[in-house]
């Protein structure tokens, strides 16, 4: 009797939390949504698939045809089609909007015996409640090839209510240490989308290459993207040891907006950074005159911080970076452009008589108000382009941009500042948020800088500090996982590095702090991983094998 009225509290607790009965495999959703309830029955999907979409949303049409394109490649015949909005459309799979929902990025994803309807705030959540319906599809759709021999997929019945706890969700990737190709940027988006983060952080400047083109500077590539050799190893310091082999690449206008059209599909918005005053060397290798000493410069070999910045009291450097800032902002239509403001010595400025002469006619203090100047009046310019500026949390010293989002990676301080300001700020911090640090102990790892941060680490993260007021607390727009690539060459390594704990992030970013739970989120992660792997993902599995002892065997 004891076991049988055991067995009957666990149906009335399944009854009671789900809505009704639960089917026998329910789904594993990352994201976790805000609110999922089971209903009654089984949708099928089988032979052909109608996809029905309200035509009086414009784009709509674009994100029916980006769901065909998921169900296609399991081999289901798809038609799309246009309705009336209001059209009681009872089959299929129902694309619509509903702007009163309140929340643009949110969505109601309901799948009933007959048909699946998706409504979203607004396109972009349509287009996340087709991710979380991507998630329900069985992996093999990721890869055609072996989604040749699904004959039906069998769907639980299920009513979801979502929508992110943060509007700011991003991931970082430097590709100015080290290239990498269009095909791999686009597929670091596709993940992206996936897992419901929609700001992509491109780092294309940096002392050792830059990766842009601007087409009234044709030496910042033809020089500036080019290195002699690449340091080996290491090399914390001398004696320092070179592979000897010339290292370079870059991105033409047209392959960056290839990736903008890309990325955009996808409700990615894409936030470019060209890093100034400092980790210039790259641009003053290319056009000297810019920097305090006049050269000549070469473009780094080794990673680390360097004396040689763009010179803030030369008029020349300011229209130089106006010049580049308006070839970028042609082409980025994103409402931030990033510019860096991070590690800039101030060794060369105090020994250059134009820097002084610069601090002494604006009456400032001392070189950091001298930084903040300079900040300010890239601020200004890119405001007059009716663009906002990002930087990283350096930027607050000798005094903030009046308008500028800070990005708090030393800590959370940076942050906690801005938000006490008044001023927006996204959180990144080393601690939690540095992808290129070890995940697991070094001994089994592949080289990486430094630091240890483990995918619970990263899971525990909460972005809003204790420290803030609730109407402080509002200027936290997010997070943001970085992936420094000093240390990583290839795509595989990236992907290593990043992955789970970008997923990890993506949960915290999106889901509410208060349901979620480390434990179940590496059971869902066990079952998603399957889905990486249909992607060809060449992620970290130590944390996902039983007793794995931090080992994985799939290293880059």
């Amino acid at each position: 009797m004891k076991k049988k009225h055991c067995f009957l509290l666990a149906i009335l607790a399944g009854i009671l939390h789900f809505g009704c009965s639960r089917p026998a495999e329910p789904v594993h959703l990352i994201p976790q949504p805000v609110k999922l309830e089971y209903t009654r029955g089984v949708h099928t999907l089988s032979n052909h698939i109608q996809v029905r979409f309200t035509g009086d949303e414009p784009g709509m049409q674009g994100v029916a045809e980006y769901l065909h394109g998921l169900l296609k490649s399991a081999g289901f015949k798809v038609s799309v089609e246009s309705i009336s909005q209001g059209t009681n459309a009872r089959r299929g799979i129902i694309l619509a909007t509903d702007r009163e929902m309140g929340r643009p990025e949110g969505y109601l994803l309901e799948i009933t015996p007959r048909a699946i309807r998706i409504t979203g705030g607004s396109l972009q959540g349509v287009f996340y409640g087709i991710q979380s319906l991507r998630q329900m599809l069985p992996p093999e759709i990721e890869d055609p090839a072996a989604a040749a021999g699904i004959a039906s997929i069998d769907l639980p019945c299920l009513k979801i209510e979502d929508y992110p706890a943060f509007e700011y969700r991003g991931m970082h990737l430097d590709v100015a240490r080290h290239f990498f190709p269009l095909d791999f940027i686009k597929k670091y988006i596709d993940l992206m989308a996936l897992h419901k983060m929609n700001n992509f952080h491109w780092h294309l400047t940096e002392d050792q290459g830059w990766r842009i083109e601007i087409k009234k500077y044709p030496l910042l590539t033809e020089v500036g993207a080019w290195r002699s050799e690449t340091l080996i190893g290491h090399g914390g310091r001398p004696p320092f040891e070179f592979d000897g082999e010339p290292y370079g690449g870059y991105y033409t206008q047209d392959e960056i907006r290839e990736v903008l059209a890309y990325a955009a599909e996808r409700f990615v918005n894409v936030i470019p950074e060209i890093e100034m005053p400092g980790h210039a060397t790259a641009a003053l290798a290319a056009y000297p005159q810019l920097g305090c000493t006049g050269g000549p410069y070469e473009v780094i070999t080794r990673w680390g911080v360097f004396h040689d910045v763009f010179c803030a009291g030369n008029e020349e450097v300011f229209g130089f970076l106006e010049d580049v800032l308006t070839e970028v902002a042609e082409l980025f239509p994103s409402p931030f452009i990033h510019i860096g403001g991070d590690e800039c010595p101030k060794t060369r400025w105090s020994d250059c008589p134009k820097c002084q002469a610069r601090i002494n006619e604006e009456g400032l203090a001392d070189e950091y108000e001298l930084q903040s100047y300079f900040i300010r009046r890239m601020e200004n310019f890119l405001l007059g382009l009716d663009r906002n500026i990002i930087g990283w949390d350096e930027i607050l010293e000798g005094g903030l941009a009046p308008n500028a989002t800070v990005m708090s990676w030393r800590g959370t301080e940076g942050g906690i500042e801005a938000a006490q300001m008044g001023q927006n700020a996204i959180m990144t911090p080393v601690s939690h948020c540095y992808f290129d640090y070890y995940q697991s102990d070094p001994e089994t790892q592949p080289l990486a800088i430094g630091g240890y941060t483990t995918l619970e680490k990263v899971y525990s993260y909460n972005p809003v500090p204790e420290e803030l007021s609730r109407e402080e607390a509002r200027h936290i727009l997010g997070a943001q996982g970085n992936v420094w690539t000093e240390y990583m060459k290839t795509p595989s390594h990236v992907e290593y590095m990043a992955y789970p704990r970008a997923i990890a992030l993506a949960e915290v970013v999106w889901s509410p702090v208060e349901t979620r739970d480390y434990e179940d989120f590496l059971d869902r992660l066990r079952m998603h991983s399957r889905r990486l792997d249909a992607m060809k993902v060449n992620y970290y599995s130590g944390n996902l094998e039983e007793d794995a002892g931090g080992q994985t065997n799939n290293q880059p």
